[in-house]
């Protein structure tokens, strides 16, 4: 957290070595500029005591500066598309490539300049001794991202390859996982209005990710497109806005993070559904501020998956100590 600015108090003038030779001690002070004299002996008590209250602070004012405001966190969020799963078994379509390689080492060097002193990724706080011993060897040319089974993941194509970059002694979880399926919700009363958002959402995402594929978008540009408002703004509908036009349902007992519904969960299930990715996401956003307290961090760098951006850009826009620093204009 920003530390409260220091009260500066005016240096008294010095005593010269020509005084302490000369034994001159008792050397009157100088008046102060502020200095107020008033006869409080036969004042009216109510007047006096508004009379001293006024001196005090007259002699606050003429003795101490004004603490400045603390200076706002700088936080910078960019959502991904999540990378591991953009591969298809193709040479094509593999994060490994040299020139998906080349894309990865662009977004990177784009993002380096922000400066961030922490960056904070998809990964529990749970999982952070594990993170800092994986990182640690990744420092050290000792870990071989194309042998792990997660290497192709931004957490380690960018997040990894960012902090080492900037010479970081750490990158941060700041994940709860509880893995909610959008699929979780199929029916109700009214599903139309949310199954349409869906799809203008799908209808949008899907073809970008098979350009990526293919090879006819780069990694770099679809990053840029997926953060635009626009594409947040469909994913944020998708989750946390449309899906309470649904009542009168239940959950799909193949959809993750299933669970029985009462009676009134089902009658508000579309309210229900929103809940549990809200759920999640209050607690990433717990755990970034908790984190930056941990850290005192004054410039962070939050990867997440897409879907999460919104919601996280929400919240912290409401919190006064932070400032959302836009990642397009980084990404340019």
């Amino acid at each position: 957290m920003p530390g409260i600015a220091p009260i500066r108090v005016p240096k008294k003038t010095p005593r010269t070595a020509k005084d302490k030779r000369y034994g001159l001690k008792n050397i009157p002070k100088r008046e102060s500029k502020n200095k107020i004299n008033i006869n409080l002996a036969n004042m009216n008590p109510s007047v006096k005591i508004s009379k001293i209250i006024i001196i005090i602070l007259v002699a606050l004012q003429s003795n101490f500066s004004i603490a400045q405001p603390n200076e706002k966190i700088e936080i910078m969020l960019i959502g991904f598309a999540h990378l591991n799963q953009m591969q298809n078994g193709t040479e094509i379509a593999s994060m490994f490539n040299p020139k998906k390689q080349k894309e990865l080492e662009k977004i990177a060097s784009k993002i380096a300049k922000f400066q961030p002193d922490a960056i904070m990724v998809e990964l529990t706080p749970e999982e952070q001794h594990w993170a800092d011993s994986l990182y640690k060897l990744y420092q050290n040319d000792q870990f071989d991202l194309k042998n792990f089974e997660y290497g192709a993941s931004e957490i380690y194509q960018i997040g990894f390859r960012l902090a080492k970059h900037l010479n970081l002694n750490h990158i941060y979880g700041i994940d709860f996982y509880n893995s909610t399926s959008q699929n979780l919700l199929k029916e109700g009363d009214h599903f139309e209005f949310f199954q349409d958002q869906l799809k203008k959402l799908q209808t949008k995402a899907r073809p970008m990710g098979k350009e990526v594929m293919e090879d006819r978008l780069s990694l770099y540009d679809f990053t840029k497109k997926i953060n635009e408002p626009e594409m947040l703004d469909l994913s944020y509908r998708a989750i946390f806005n449309f899906p309470a036009y649904v009542q009168n349902g239940d959950f799909d007992k193949e959809g993750n993070d299933y669970r029985d519904l009462n009676s009134e969960e089902k009658k508000y299930v579309g309210a229900e559904y929103i809940s549990l990715f809200f759920d999640r996401n209050i607690k990433i956003y717990s755990n970034i501020l908790n984190t930056q307290l941990k850290t005192g961090s004054k410039k962070i760098y939050v990867m997440m998956g897409q879907a999460h951006i919104g919601i996280l850009k929400d919240l912290l826009e409401d919190n006064p100590n932070y400032k959302i620093v836009d990642a397009l204009t980084y990404l340019d």
